[in-house]
């Protein structure tokens, strides 16, 4: 993971990327117990935008290439880890500029915070992703109210009352 993030970081000391943070699972293990996952989820703000909106992201992948790393199924192997790159939407470009900063094996990175990763993942909806969320409530020190400020703005209040009510048994 170290020459991973290490490699990572070049991308935005080149300026290939604006900036970036860890998400997705590996995120979440910053704040809870640990569990498996297979991949690294790294949400990133591009560097430039290509006519329309369109993010181009090949400058990204032909630079790693050249540093020896290549595709395997739906991942970039990076340094031995499969990495996923996600270009942000509105909620994951804030959470990525809120991102906290974080140490692995002396590289710098940034971490998203559980409110981020709650919101992020409740958006996602899917199974393994409100797992997460659960142990994010249950296992993190969450900021309710940078949490219910994050939920309301982004449109998952009513989203976020009803997983409540069914994780309290409730629903």
């Amino acid at each position: 993971m170290k020459n991973t993030l290490a490699l990572i970081n070049e991308l935005k000391e080149k300026k290939l990327i604006a900036d970036y943070a860890i998400g997705g699972a590996i995120g979440v293990l910053r704040w809870v117990e640990p569990f498996f996952t297979r991949d690294l989820d790294i949400f990133i703000i591009p560097s430039k935008e290509t006519k329309k909106g369109v993010i181009d992201l090949s400058s990204i992948y032909d630079y790693l290439k050249k540093k020896g790393c290549v595709w395997k199924g739906q991942w970039l192997i990076i340094g031995g880890v499969p990495v996923d790159f996600i270009p942000v939407d509105a909620l994951e470009k804030e959470a990525v500029e809120d991102a906290e900063a974080a140490e692995f094996e002396g590289v710098g990175t940034k971490v998203i915070t559980p409110e981020y990763l709650a919101a992020i993942l409740l958006r996602a909806g899917r199974n393994k992703d409100l797992r997460k969320v659960e142990m994010l409530l249950a296992q993190a020190s969450i900021d309710g109210k940078k949490l219910d400020r994050i939920l309301e703005k982004y449109g998952l209040a009513g989203k976020f009352a009803g997983f409540r009510r069914k994780h309290d048994g409730k629903g």
